[in-house]
């Protein structure tokens, strides 16, 4: 892989990790339209460091606060921030186990284009439904275990290629009464977990590869993909609130339509 290559992968990972579009969906198309081999194991494992560097540091303030308070909590002290730590736990275990049951299966029958396109379509019509229902406005202090368990379990769909991590959780939070910015918060609460995971398990794979690693491009990757995740979080919390979700959704189904036409 090139530095050019390296830069519009990560450039590509680093705008939609966040937004509910699908990265796995816009990660086929450079293969599709000009040849471009695999990324590799050691590029998905930075560009998941560059998205997790850039919600950790985003939300610098709550990570701090839940974490001391999660800490304080396994000695008694409980609050409402060590409530909520507790809460985002809870949603990690379902993607989490899901992850390591399926995850052969899933990288060996569902990677392909026609799973994408699926699933970039299916999904989008859902985040459209479920943003355009009546909503309770709930905020995150308003969420129960069994509310979080509902979202955690809609986030162990992400794993099937298409189906966006933050556009299913967005989903499910709105579907249980969640207003737009809190739905969208709790999902960037949620990669926090969910992306430490998935690095550890990249960064165990890596371990004994005998492959040759060019750190140039992964430095580059490295770069690009967390300034564009941290601008991609920051407006898009400061767009959904007035414009929705139906941008995204009319996306998707032109995304979806391009995915199938190479399908067939």
């Amino acid at each position: 892989m090139d530095l050019i290559q390296a830069f519009w992968l990560a450039l590509i990972q680093g705008i939609t990790e966040f937004l509910p579009i699908s990265s796995s969906a816009h990660l086929i198309l450079p293969s599709q339209l000009l040849g471009w081999p695999d990324q590799g194991l050691a590029f998905d494992a930075i560009v998941n460091l560059g998205t997790l560097a850039a919600v950790v540091i985003y939300f610098r303030q709550d990570v701090v606060s839940l974490l001391s308070a999660w800490l304080r909590s396994l000695t008694g002290r409980h609050c409402q921030q060590s409530r909520l730590a507790w809460l985002i736990i809870l949603g990690t275990i379902p993607v989490g186990l899901t992850g390591l049951l399926f995850n052969d299966l899933i990288g060996t029958h569902l990677r392909s284009t026609l799973v994408v396109a699926s699933a970039t379509l299916i999904f989008g019509l859902l985040l459209w439904w479920a943003d355009a229902k009546p909503s309770e406005k709930r905020g995150i202090e308003d969420l129960t275990w069994q509310l979080v368990l509902f979202i955690g379990l809609a986030q162990a769909l992400a794993l099937i290629p298409g189906t966006s991590r933050s556009g299913v959780t967005i989903t499910a939070a709105l579907l249980v009464g969640l207003s737009r910015v809190a739905a969208a918060r709790f999902s960037f609460l949620l990669a926090i977990p969910v992306g430490a995971l998935a690095g550890g398990y990249e960064a165990l794979g890596l371990i004994g590869n005998p492959d040759p690693v060019n750190w140039a491009p992964l430095g580059v990757a490295l770069v690009a993909t967390f300034a564009s995740a941290y601008l991609c979080i920051h407006y898009f919390l400061k767009m959904i609130s007035s414009m929705g979700m139906l941008p995204f959704v009319i996306y998707r189904l032109a995304l979806a339509a391009v995915l199938f036409a190479f399908f067939l």
